[in-house]
């Protein structure tokens, strides 16, 4: 791996570990965070689902749709996360797989990770574990999972084609995936240079078709997009509000500066990102 791709790596690792401890995007305290649940449902998950849920979990969920919502995952499979995070789906998945069956977590962040097993411990399941790893090279074994679910994670990594190939590696023969990312069209090369954008899942993201195309080459011919959320204006202000500095004003303070070009980004990308759910299914060997 090349040190440019391990920089980015480093990079979103400490991006997140900064956005669970702190509760807000930006470098300093920027006051109460959203409510328990909101950004969650947001990304379509069902009141239900949350209230079962350690309030950690649900707080601390960082993703872009819910990989389990009408999936068929069956009791007694076994379910592999990708970029785990603080565990939301992890436990979600551990309700459908039952007691028979088990969920693996992967993620490459210790305070992630730390967070995880908190969760699980206090919601008392004894069949879902955290690995730390990179999902580019999973720790885990080939042809072990059933499923393999991933939540706006994969377009973070800057080898995209290793984490397909990986997907197929450790899939069982017909194992299926349920994965939701932000992909996009057209995106301004200045969204696509920025740093402070890669770990907000702008920079980073690639086209619907070439997502597509790197699932079927990797051996999930059926690969298909099911869901699609289109992010509105406002949606993506929220994306890059927080990385945009101003000059002469704390991190997190206010000013029209600040305000104007954050909502000229934002118009910038309008209907250039959406959140897109994809399934496939490997075919059998």
């Amino acid at each position: 791996m090349s040190k440019e791709n391990d920089s980015i790596r480093k990079q979103v690792s400490e991006f997140y570990a900064r956005s669970v401890n702190q509760g807000c995007g930006c470098g300093c305290n920027c006051g109460p965070t959203m409510p328990t649940g909101v950004a969650a449902k947001q990304a379509g998950y069902e009141d239900g689902e949350l209230q079962q849920l350690p309030e950690d979990a649900v707080q601390s969920s960082f993703g872009c749709g819910n990989p389990l919502a009408f999936s068929d995952v069956q009791e007694g499979q076994i379910v592999l996360d990708l970029g785990s995070g603080a565990g939301i789906d992890l436990l979600i998945a551990a309700d459908k797989v039952g007691k028979a069956g088990n969920v693996i977590g992967v993620d490459m962040t210790d305070d992630m990770i730390a967070r995880a097993r908190a969760n699980i411990s206090e919601a008392g399941y004894d069949n879902v574990e955290v690995r730390k790893g990179i999902i580019e090279q999973l720790p885990v074994d080939d042809n072990s999972v059933d499923w393999v679910i991933s939540n706006c994670v994969i377009n973070l990594s800057p080898e995209k084609e290793k984490v397909f190939a990986e997907i197929a590696r450790v899939l069982k023969p017909g194992g299926r995936i349920s994965i939701s990312d932000i992909v996009t069209e057209n995106l301004p090369s200045w969204a696509r240079e920025s740093a402070a954008l890669y770990g907000s899942c702008v920079a980073g993201a690639i086209s619907e078709q070439d997502y597509l195309s790197g699932l079927k080459q990797a051996g999930l011919a059926s690969a298909e997009v099911t869901e699609r959320i289109v992010y509105t204006g406002a949606q993506l202000e929220a994306f890059v509000e927080s990385e945009v500095p101003q000059e002469g004003t704390s991190c997190c303070g206010g000013g029209n500066t600040k305000e104007l070009m954050v909502k000229g980004m934002a118009s910038a990308l309008e209907g250039k990102l959406w959140s897109a759910k994809f399934v496939g299914q490997k075919t059998n060997d």
